[in-house]
This record gives structure tokens, C-alpha cells and sequence, in this order.
């Protein structure tokens, strides 16, 4: 029984089966969420190989007739239908007679002398394409003329032809000649490709689909390289990301090839917020708008995997969560559900600490400071924060208050806004102070303004702000000063206090945001005399850092450098020397200038557990401007202007940040411990 002939190959995917998420687990982390993806991604590629699959198969007929002969039982007539070639042959074989007794197996695996072996077209002709014949001829493996063959090995050279890609039938007839028994594979070859249709690819690039393509265009579809073609396409979307690939591959008549790709669209995002101690669902203090603005996956867009791992580091960065993760749901046919799982941090407290001064060197507490202070990270649930802290030393004095919104509500540039009031007192050793260390003066400033910065590009961002400083000096008593011993002025206006309105812009690049990563910032304030007695000048600060690897340990190299022009007060001078400075020397004692420049390198190396080695070398210089600072306090004191020093050291990670010990040797032979607390400015 002869079978009806394939005249053309439709392959239509089911649906996309997106699994159900899990029950929320106490905790969701990331990994939660990367499971779910990864089983939702587990079923597109399973749909993908049921595709691969089917798009192969073909169904063919063996027909084998001619005279009956007892001496050659294959000579009867037989139907084959060949199914999945991955079942096994004995299913494959529907029956070479309407008995499935042992005996006609046995008279099925009998073998009979083939004398030739011929491929020919459906109607018994001569292919036009060479070439087909040959693929066709180079496919078989059991049948060769003058070889005696079992009517499994005919079924199974067969499944190679249509494996081939280039037939979408085969029917195998026998034929008994004067010569012998003559073997024809009569075949019918796939159209010729003549067009392409895609439907539902809306972020695939049409070029990389003319490209998967091109090499086809006129030739006869093979199913094989169609295949290759759909997996490099599936593999796009895989290497991004994205929850999409081909659904329905359809040779239509006249070669127009038609390819249906799925899409997953994000349908809804909604937040739900999990209690930290049991894991259920309840009640959050965020609004969930605060959160959502953050994330950049969007309703309507194909979902992404790496775009939603984005979205989690995002989320996580505002400071208000303790665990994010993104849970996807099936939703309507081809899209998904944007579920986001967050456990919410405690919102504020108190907290005390302390560290050191790097502008005091001597007294009984040797620049030792405490520190408390109150925050709130999430004022009115909006991700706003309130800090109120309090520093105390042995001289330094720190109240600040700052109220920070890190996105101002309808804005779409990320622009945030800090509102900051500031009484502050610091020692004035690094620009006044005595060659003996006799008399110890103080520089009070009450600082308030407002700020605003906003991601300019990736990894730039800009601040602009608007700042209002009272700052004066007074004596070791607390009694406002305008003089110092050298008779030589403090203040700018000649009055106890000097008053400025600074408008500042500053812009800055960080890299990986590492300490060892590359940094540049650019400064600059304008003091503006809307009054006559407010000071007004220019002042421009710019630091540069690079680090290099260099096997085990690591190069880093910094500089920086200033320039101020104007009405300024002495206390405003460019201080070198000390140990965020040039190490080797005491705090501000290389010298005080209108200009500067330090640059300094480092190469650390791990010893062991937390403590790594530093080797360092500094250099700094005033250019030589000390003179034109107000009243000469350089000159005053002898600085010298320039210097350098250089030695060695060991850092240790601690909760405080790393805590430096280190010794330098500058060069006027002077040597000298320092000790700090983080990293270098």
C-alpha cells in the first residue's frame, strides 16, 4: 500500500508553557529568582528541540513490488511508515506483512542481491539538479549496487535521505530487471527558497535575519540548515536575555519561508513586599511607585533576564532593602508578569562611632574624635533620607544636618536634592599653625545650602549647588581673632567673621567604584558679592586616581591640583603636607598657596589574611604662591613650599574602613609615623 506523498512541510509549535512560580520561601534572594528564570528559559529550549524535531520529520513509503519468486521473499508487497527516528526501528516497522510472526521477521532480515541502485524524482525521471542527486546518492550507506540488503537497511538509508534536509519524501521502489533487481529512491526535493516572512520579532535586528538567511536565497530549502538558521536566531535572544525564539517555522507554497517568533512581553509589574522574619506577604512602608521608577523594565518590552538583574542591583543601591529578587508569571498567551519580591530594611536609628583627626598631632588625646548620630533612609516611604549627626574631639566640632532626596518626584533625569545646615570647628594648625606648637587656632564656619546632581552619562555624574558659609577664627580660648602672632591677617574683610555665597559645580567620573578603579573630579565655586562685604573669588580643584594591576599587587597613582583667584581668606589657602598629603611631613607644614599640586604612588601587595603591604612615595609644591596668600602664613612659618617624602606601611580592613599604620621619611631627613582611617582622599 503505497502512502500519500508530503507536498509541502508545516510546522506549528505549541504554545509557550511558562511554569508557575513556587510558594515564597522564607527568604527570596537573587538565586531564587535566577531558578525561576532558568526553568522558563528550560522550557523555550525545550520547545525549540520538539521544533527541531518535527521540522525533520517526513514520512515516507516503501513500496516494493514486482514478480512473485520463491527464491526472493523481499519481492511482495510491503508499506512502511517511518516515524520519529528517535523511537526504536522494531516500532518503526508497521508490519512487512499482515503477520507480525516470528517467521515473517525471520523472512523480513532475509537478504537479496541488489544490482543497482538509481534516484530519481517522484514520476520516475531524472532529477534537474545534479548536485540533489548527489546529496541523495551520498546519504545512503547500506544501499550500493551488486550488495545484498534486509528491508531494514532500505528503511534506514531511507531516514538518511530525508535526514539530509533536502527531500521531503522519499519512496523507495524495487524494480525486477533481465539484470536483477534494480533499487530506485524516488524523491521529491524541498522548494526552492525564494522569500522570507517574520512575524512577532520586534527587537530582533532585520539584518541579523537577512544574514541568518542570505546564503539560502534560490537554493533548495534544506531543513537541516533551516534548523542551524532558527537555533541562531533562538541563540540571539539567549545571549541577551530575552524570553523569546522561533514558535512556527512554515514552507509556504511558491519557496515563501514563514517564521513565527514568541515574544514574552512584560504584561505587569507589580512589588510585593515580604515580612523579614516569616517570609509572608504583608504591608510595606515604600511606595511602590518610589520603587518602580527605579527599575528600567518596562510594560510592553520582551522581558530580560540580564535587564531584571539590573533592575535587582538598582533596587538594592536605594539603601532601603534587605533581599530583592523578580519572580516571572505567565500571563496572557506570549507574555509575562513582573513579580518583585522585597524585604524591606529597618528604616532608621541611632549609631556612635569614632576616628581621628589628621589636623591635630599633639594634646593627650591626639586628634581622637566620637561621633553619634540619628538617620532615617526612607522618610514618608519615598526613599528620602534624614541624617543628624554630631562629631566631637579634642578641638574638631561637627553638627550637621542633612536631608537628601535621591529623585525628585517628576523628574526623569534621576536629579536628586540635598538641603544641608552645618556648624562646624576645625583646627587651623594646617594653614596657622605655630613653629613651636604653642598656640593652637580654630576656624568656625556655620555652612547651609542647598545641592542638586544628576547621572549626566554612564559613570558621569554633575552636582550644582548654591552654599552660604559665616566662617571666623578664634584662639585657644574661644575668643574671635582677626590677627595671629605674626600680626598677619585671618580674615579676608578684616572684620571677625567673613561672609561668602558660593555657587558650586562639580563634575565626576568612577569607574568600577572600586577604591583602585579610575576617578576624576572637577570643581569649582564662585563667590558671589551680592553683598559688597561678601567675599568673591574663584576657586578650581581637580584629582585624578588610576590603578594597575601588576600580578599579585597593584600601582596606584594619584594627583591632584588647585588654583584660587580673588578675595579669599588665608584659612582657604591650599594646605600641603600630612597624611592624606605629602607623608613624611606634619599637617600643612610643606606649605599654604593659591596653587598646588600633589601627586602621589602606591604599590600595595597582599602579606596575609586582612593586612596587605604599601609601599609609597609622595610629592607636593605650591608652585611657588605662597606669598600671595593674604598675610604670607607660609612665609611666616618657614614652609618651604615643596617637598617629598617616601616609605613603607601595612593596611588592615576593619569595620571602620582600612586602618593605616605607616612610616615616612621626607626629604629633610625628617621621619615620622602616620596613622588614618580609609583611604586616601
Amino acid at each position: 500500500m503505497r502512502m500519500p506523498r508530503n507536498d509541502d512541510v508545516r510546522v506549528i509549535s505549541s504554545s509557550i508553557r511558562i511554569p508557575p512560580p513556587p510558594k515564597p520561601l522564607k527568604r527570596c534572594p537573587l538565586e531564587t529568582a535566577r531558578s525561576h528564570i532558568a526553568q522558563l528559559v528550560r522550557s523555550f529550549n525545550t520547545h525549540s528541540n520538539e521544533l527541531t524535531r518535527s521540522v525533520l520529520l517526513c514520512c515516507a513509503t516503501l513500496s516494493l513490488t514486482g514478480q512473485r519468486r520463491p527464491s526472493s521473499p523481499i519481492l511482495c508487497s510491503a508499506s512502511l511508515s517511518l516515524a520519529d527516528s528517535t523511537q526504536p526501528q522494531e516500532s518503526q516497522l508497521k508490519g512487512i506483512s499482515s503477520s507480525s510472526s516470528p517467521a515473517s521477521v525471520r523472512q523480513s532480515e532475509e537478504r537479496v542481491l541488489i544490482s543497482e541502485v538509481l534516484v530519481r524524482n517522484k514520476d520516475g525521471e531524472e532529477l534537474q539538479g545534479k548536485d540533489l542527486e548527489a546529496e541523495a546518492l551520498q546519504a545512503l550507506k547500506a544501499c550500493r549496487a551488486n550488495s545484498a540488503l534486509t528491508v531494514r537497511e532500505v528503511q534506514e538509508d531511507v531516514h538518511r535521505i530525508i535526514n539530509s534536509g533536502y527531500f521531503c519524501s522519499c519512496m523507495p521502489v524495487a524494480v525486477d530487471t533481465r539484470d536483477g533487481i534494480r533499487l530506485v529512491f524516488q524523491v521529491e526535493p524541498n522548494q526552492e527558497f525564494k522569500g522570507l516572512v517574520c512575524e512577532g520579532a520586534n527587537v530582533l535586528p532585520a539584518k541579523f535575519l537577512e544574514d541568518s538567511f542570505r546564503d539560502g536565497y534560490g537554493k533548495v530549502i534544506n531543513l537541516r540548515r533551516l534548523d542551524e538558521a532558527i537555533s541562531s536566531i533562538n541563540g540571539w535572544y539567549m545571549e541577551r536575555g530575552l524570553f523569546a525564539m522561533v514558535s512556527a517555522v512554515e514552507i509556504l507554497s511558491g519557496g515563501i519561508l514563514r517564521l513565527q517568533v514568541s515574544e514574552a512581553e512584560v504584561n505587569n509589574i507589580s512589588i510585593r513586599f515580604l515580612d523579614r522574619k516569616t517570609g509572608e506577604p504583608t504591608i510595606g512602608k515604600t511606595k511602590p511607585e518610589t520603587i518602580l521608577r527605579q527599575i528600567t523594565t518596562k510594560k510592553g518590552q520582551v522581558y530580560s533576564v540580564l535587564q531584571g538583574k539590573r533592575d535587582v542591583e538598582t533596587v538594592l543601591t536605594m539603601g532601603i532593602m534587605e533581599d530583592v529578587s523578580i519572580i516571572p508569571q505567565p500571563a496572557d498567551t506570549g507574555k509575562v508578569d513582573m513579580v518583585m519580591n522585597v524585604v524591606e530594611r529597618p528604616s532608621g536609628g541611632f549609631s556612635a562611632g569614632g576616628g581621628i583627626s589628621s589636623g591635630i598631632t599633639t594634646g593627650t588625646l591626639n586628634g581622637l574624635i566620637g561621633s553619634f548620630a540619628y538617620s532615617h533612609r526612607n522618610v514618608f516611604g519615598r526613599n528620602q533620607k534624614l541624617n543628624i549627626s554630631l562629631e566631637r574631639g579634642q578641638i574638631d566640632s561637627i553638627f550637621r544636618i542633612n536631608y537628601t532626596d535621591p529623585w525628585i518626584q517628576g523628574d526623569d533625569k534621576r536629579t536628586s536634592r540635598t538641603i544641608m545646615i552645618q556648624n562646624s570647628r576645625t583646627p587651623g594648625t594646617m594653614v596657622h599653625g605655630d613653629r613651636d606648637g604653642n598656640i593652637i587656632l580654630t576656624i568656625g564656619r556655620i555652612t547651609g545650602g542647598i545641592e542638586f546632581s544628576r547621572p549626566i552619562r554612564p559613570k558621569w555624574s554633575g552636582t550644582a549647588g548654591l552654599l552660604f558659609q559665616h566662617a571666623g577664627v578664634r584662639d585657644d580660648k574661644g575668643v574671635p581673632i582677626i590677627k595671629d602672632q605674626y600680626s598677619s591677617p585671618l580674615t579676608a574683610s578684616g572684620n571677625n567673621y567673613d561672609d561668602t555665597l558660593l555657587a558650586k559645580v562639580e563634575t565626576v567620573y568612577t569607574g568600577s567604584g572600586d577604591h583602585g578603579s579610575s576617578m576624576f573630579a572637577l570643581n569649582m565655586e564662585q563667590g558671589l558679592p551680592v553683598l559688597p562685604e561678601w567675599l568673591s573669588f574663584t576657586r578650581v580643584n581637580a584629582r585624578a586616581r588610576k590603578g594597575i594591576e601588576i600580578g599579585p599587587a597593584r600601582l596606584n597613582l594619584s594627583v591632584s591640583g588647585g588654583h584660587v583667584v580673588g578675595n579669599f581668606p588665608p584659612y582657604e589657602a591650599f594646605a600641603i603636607g600630612g597624611t592624606n598629603s605629602v607623608r613624611g611631613y606634619d599637617e600643612g607644614a610643606v606649605g599654604s598657596g593659591r596653587s598646588y599640586v600633589i601627586g602621589s604612588g602606591e604599590i600595595s601587595f597582599p602579606m596575609f589574611g586582612p593586612v596587605e603591604g604599601v609601599l609609597f612615595s609622595d610629592y607636593g609644591t605650591d608652585f611657588g604662591t605662597g606669598p600671595s596668600v593674604p598675610g604670607d602664613p607660609a612665609g611666616a612659618r618657614f614652609k618651604p613650599g615643596s617637598g617629598c617624602g617616601c616609605g613603607f606601611g601595612i593596611r588592615v580592613d576593619s569595620p571602620l574602613g582600612p586602618l593605616r599604620l605607616e612610616y615616612a621619611f621626607n626629604d629633610k631627613k625628617d621621619k615620622r609615623f602616620h596613622f588614618g582611617v580609609g583611604y586616601r582622599n
